[in-house]
């Protein structure tokens, strides 16, 4: 059977489009759409109004970027796009843009503005209804729009930006020099929802409960009473998909829990152990030879990511051939791995391919189903807890698919995997006995290549560095190291010196995203 990459689209068909100019915060911005009640989606900033008009659109939200507009090569907006009668909002370089293309002037600010800044209102508009005459926002930019096009009206100023929000009030177009997609703006869920219903006429189209009525129609009319093999791992995603699978189609899923040999201390057990008690039935299948003689000597990470995807079709394959009648290959892959993988983004980098996504051959056995790819992560964990999985699995901190093989850096060996195991297994146990573990939004350790000198029982050493990684985020998109107690610090760092044979140094990762991510590889 010939492979595609098809998926079952869920999302109602009237939704706001995020144009990407390669701004950080592009999937917020489309988070906060939907939080709000209306479908959102994250499209390139360069497609003509007929591309864009396929995606029967609302409304487009031109998102920030780290650009200038008056730049050779700068990203702009097809100029069919200007003569479009749709309802626009330019964010930071998306306001640039459209004053810019429509006939205003931008140039380089003698002042730059980085964070907290008051705006003040200085005439009426639909945009800033209920919000206070004088506001709170979260400044990002060095460039201003000093000369506004025809037709366009300055709504609010700011010490340093004349022109901090704008408005032509005919076309309904609209452009704020701020980000209200981040929580540091008070009142920007208030602008954006003015957008979406005042301007744009938007319905709540978009939440949990529509999501999984209209999932489980899909996902039995697409099937047609097939089997589905469905790639588990006992993560949230994978876990909430085999509820889902299970809900829609009963004994025609056939959940493959593999062991790869990359995985968390104790983790295949307590994974068939776990589904076993709410009713699914996993089939675990161990590996772990064949993805650990596949990863021997290779140490850089994309190279890591495609092995494994590769490896996976190969077992998958194998496995399906034991069972009749199998029709789809389910996966757990969502919303952010489709965008930090693909070309949608624009200008902005490719940060990883994700295993999900990157590292799958052209051909596949079956074709590939992934009901779960329009969510992002918040969106999965209320999927799950609406489908009565247990917090245990809901609530667990995210783990990379590649698994432990993108936490030890550099060769993987047998050695380094148990280290790692068995130093995370020490880390997350003092979370949880410390009530941390809930407080915190992913914690794990992380394998250096790395040797150095140390003093252990009188003896001089030379052992392997840990390293302690744990962020807070509301979102993934950035996030902040955790500040522990440094007594907390001290106590993980003790036992894992002298309780993980090969270890003389922890250190604590004080890195927040950016400029890191939250994963090392």
């Amino acid at each position: 059977m010939k492979s595609y990459f098809g998926h079952i689209s869920n999302a109602p068909s009237k939704r706001v489009l995020v144009l990407d100019f390669g701004s950080q915060y592009t999937q917020l911005i489309a988070r906060r759409i939907r939080e709000l009640g209306v479908f959102s989606e994250i499209v390139r900033h360069d497609q003509t109004r007929e591309d864009y008009e396929k995606h029967h659109p609302i409304g487009l939200i031109l998102s920030g970027g780290p650009s200038s507009v008056y730049e050779e090569n700068a990203p702009k907006l097809h100029p069919s796009v200007l003569e479009w009668d749709i309802p626009m909002l330019g964010i930071c370089y998306g306001l640039q843009v459209l004053a810019y293309q429509t006939g205003g002037s931008v140039v380089k600010g003698s002042l730059h503005e980085y964070g907290r800044a008051i705006a003040t209102q200085i005439q009426s508009s639909p945009l800033l209804n209920g919000i206070d005459s004088a506001f709170e926002v979260w400044m990002s930019h060095g460039d201003q729009v000093v000369q506004l096009p025809a037709g366009y009206t300055c709504v609010a100023t700011s010490p340093s930006t004349k022109n901090c929000v704008i408005a032509n009030e005919t076309l309904k177009r609209y452009g704020v020099q701020f980000h209200p997609e981040v929580t540091h703006t008070p009142q920007g869920k208030v602008i954006l929802s003015n957008f979406l219903f005042q301007i744009c006429n938007a319905v709540k189209n978009w939440s949990t409960e529509t999501f999984i009525e209209t999932a489980l129609l899909n996902i039995q009319e697409f099937t047609q009473g097939r089997k589905v093999l469905l790639a588990l791992s006992g993560g949230v995603d994978s876990s909430v998909l085999a509820a889902l699978l299970g809900k829609a189609i009963g004994d025609r899923l056939i959940p493959i829990f593999v062991d790869n040999g990359l995985l968390r201390k104790n983790e295949a057990i307590q994974v068939v152990n776990t589904f076993q008690s709410i009713g699914i039935h996993v089939i675990p299948v161990n590996a772990q030879q064949q993805f650990l003689s596949a990863l021997q000597n290779v140490e850089d990470p994309e190279e890591k990511r495609k092995i494994i995807g590769k490896t996976f079709i190969e077992v998958f394959t194998k496995e399906a051939q034991k069972f009749d009648d199998i029709g789809y290959f389910a996966q757990g892959t969502l919303y952010p791995d489709v965008i930090e993988s693909s070309p949608v983004r624009g200008p902005s980098a490719t940060i990883k391919s994700h295993h999900n996504v990157g590292g799958l051959p052209e051909e596949l056995p079956f074709p590939l189903l992934e009901p779960l790819r329009e969510l992002f992560k918040d969106e999965v964990r209320a999927v799950g807890k609406m489908l009565r999985l247990p917090d245990e699995i809901v609530m667990r901190h995210p783990f990379p698919g590649p698994g432990l093989a993108v936490r030890h850096l550099g060769a993987i060996t047998p050695q380094g995997l148990e280290i790692l195991r068995d130093s995370d297994d020490i880390f997350i146990s003092e979370l949880r006995k410390e009530n941390l573990y809930s407080k915190v939004s992913q914690a794990f350790t992380v394998l250096l290549p790395v040797k150095s000198v140390g003093v252990q029982g009188d003896f001089r050493t030379y052992e392997r560095t840990v390293v302690i990684r744990a962020v807070n985020t509301d979102d993934f998109m950035t996030a902040d190291f955790t500040r522990f107690d440094w007594n907390f610090l001290a106590k993980v760092s003790n036992r894992i010196t002298n309780e993980v044979r090969g270890v003389n140094r922890v250190v604590y990762d004080i890195t927040s995203k950016p400029p890191a991510t939250v994963e090392w590889e």
